[in-house]
């Protein structure tokens, strides 16, 4: 297949920004269609106490800095919904799927992307839009063609010299079970930068988790129902 569509699906913005940006700028720049749903403006996160935001408040500057990250990554469509941040998990997920199945069937992506099954920092909306997009793709793939891939975004399991994540706890996955392994060049090592920039009011964050060092240049997936090894060194690698 020549273009393709990808369509990544997270809770939160900043969620596109802290790994796969680089990845969605490639796609991009290779001439296919990248669609970015996200299900809520992240507006309840802890960061908005430091600036003495309410959640509405918090929630409309996180949206704004997703835009400023459009700027960069040019989307072929970005769409932020506004359901209630860090309530996906007791959310009735019958309502989450029945958003996330009209936006496929809107878009028809060929290559479906998200968290995996451990959330990376295990935050519960993390948990519930694995669990909600992977049963929803496994539903549909039985009647559409069109859905060939679905990717968890990840990190795999550092050697035991290395600790990933600074002072937070970072989950990752085992070494065997990543099948795709991409390497940045150094114009998409910068556009993470960028991408991260965007969120000023995550600042101290990025600094925290030395997200930047972690990622360095490498981006990994794991994809569902697939194994490769070797890796794949790219996220639609060996799509028919």
């Amino acid at each position: 297949m020549s273009k393709l569509k990808f369509l990544y699906i997270f809770p939160h913005p900043d969620d596109e920004s802290f790994g796969p940006a680089p990845v969605m700028y490639r796609s991009i720049n290779e001439g296919h269609e990248v669609h970015l749903l996200t299900l809520t403006k992240g507006g309840a996160t802890k960061v908005r106490h430091q600036f003495g935001y309410s959640i509405k408040e918090m929630g409309e500057i996180r949206e704004q800095e997703l835009h400023e990250v459009s700027k960069l990554i040019p989307f072929t469509s970005m769409t932020i919904l506004n359901h209630q941040d860090g309530g996906m998990a007791k959310s009735n997920p019958i309502l989450f799927e029945h958003i996330i199945k009209k936006h496929i069937e809107k878009i028809e992506p060929n290559i479906v992307v998200t968290y995996p099954i451990h959330g990376i920092s295990g935050h519960h909306d993390h948990l519930a839009c694995h669990a909600i997009v992977k049963r929803v793709y496994v539903d549909m793939k039985e009647k559409h063609n069109y859905l060939k891939r679905l990717a968890f975004l990840t990190i795999p399991t550092p050697d035991e010299n290395k600790h990933v994540g600074g002072m937070y706890k970072v989950n990752t996955t085992r070494n065997k079970d990543v099948d795709c392994e991409i390497t940045l060049n150094k114009n998409e090592v910068n556009i993470l930068k960028k991408a991260l920039d965007c969120y000023g009011t995550y600042s101290s964050v990025i600094k925290e988790t030395n997200v930047i060092n972690d990622i360095g240049n490498k981006v990994y997936f794991e994809f569902y129902n697939e194994n490769f090894n070797p890796r794949v060194t790219s996220i639609n690698g060996e799509i028919n």
